[in-house]
């Protein structure tokens, strides 16, 4: 998906004279995904691009996850091995995807492995980390996922969001757009102290907040009810610490990510009735993005499997059944 210029008109002009005039900033990014799905594409036996789109509809990925080394040091890795710059596989799957009228975001961090915000040692080497990232793939989309000891590290959420105004001036002044998506892990009542905490370190460099909601302790046996009150409360709470958004604005800039299948917890179940039911309600809100964690497990277990597997979603499904769910989703 590439953003190509628009002519200005008098209408454009007109309404960001007005939005200059009130002051909000309800204007939602220009370069988005909508319908994306987290895709492990070196690890967890990743199916083929060209199965994906042609099986599933999806167009759009998010790729998990680049690191920090697993030895150590400031260069980006995939999954803490092999490293981006020496990479041509995941190049070859990000070009196959884009000549199937698709696009990528890259995400940074993950529960496992070192965020390369916890190893570089100030902003300007991170964003260095991070840029070498996006000019790799000639990416419009980062995505930050930030879990475990990382969420809380005042000095690094600090470190790691000055890095990001670093990479929006360097968008800014390739005339690049650059959406950046901030991914939290939630708890039964929304956002947690540590989430709010990180939200207002970013300030208002966040264009997508993507509320994680499984993980959090919910009832299997009303699931997509659990998890539209805890969007809600999310909702309530994006609301109060983002005062320059209208209540529609947060809606259009909050991403909600789901897990399909048997999740973490013992108590939580996604089926595809619950993708469905959740479906509705990102439609009903005009949320900025519907995924789930993943793309990889999106097909039936075959085998052995413990609670929860990185390449099948341990229930009773076709391959693609939470894919073709997710594609439907506009925006």
């Amino acid at each position: 998906m590439r953003v190509r210029p628009r002519a200005w008109t008098v209408l454009t002009v007109c309404l960001l004279i007005l939005a200059g005039l009130t002051g909000r900033a309800d204007a939602a990014p220009a370069s988005r995904l909508t319908a994306a799905p987290y895709f492990m594409p070196l690890e967890n036996d990743p199916q083929p691009i060209s199965e994906i789109t042609s099986r599933s509809g999806l167009r759009q990925l998010i790729l998990a996850f680049v690191l920090a080394p697993n030895g150590g040091g400031c260069t980006p890795t995939w999954d803490g091995g092999s490293t981006v710059a020496s990479d041509v596989a995941v190049s070859a799957s990000v070009d196959a995807l884009r000549a199937a009228g698709g696009d990528v975001a890259v995400s940074f961090g993950g529960y496992n492995g070192i965020e390369l915000g916890a190893a570089c040692p100030d902003a300007s080497s991170l964003a260095a980390a991070y840029q070498q990232v996006i000019d790799k793939y000639a990416l419009t989309h980062i995505d930050l996922d930030i879990e475990g000891d990382d969420l809380g590290d005042a000095v690094g959420e600090t470190k790691r969001f000055q890095a990001v105004r670093l990479l929006k001036q360097n968008a800014a002044a390739a005339g690049r757009p650059l959406d950046v998506s901030l991914t939290m892990p939630v708890t039964t009542v929304g956002l947690s102290d540590l989430d709010r905490a990180e939200i207002q370190r970013a300030g208002t460099d966040i264009d997508t907040y993507a509320v994680m909601a499984f993980d959090y302790g919910g009832p299997g046996g009303s699931m997509a009810d659990d998890v539209r009150k805890v969007m809600e409360d999310a909702h309530t709470q994006l609301v109060a610490l983002r005062p320059d958004l209208s209540s529609d604005a947060v809606y259009a800039r909050t991403g909600l990510t789901l897990m399909n299948g048997h999740t973490d917890q013992p108590s939580e179940l996604f089926t595809q009735d619950t993708f469905t039911d959740l479906l509705g309600y990102a439609t009903e809100h005009h949320l900025a993005r519907l995924s789930f964690w993943s793309l990889n497990r999106d097909r039936p277990c075959t085998g052995p499997t413990g609670w929860v597997d990185g390449k099948c979603g341990s229930v009773t499904q076709q391959p693609y059944d939470f894919a073709r769910i997710t594609a439907r989703f506009t925006g």
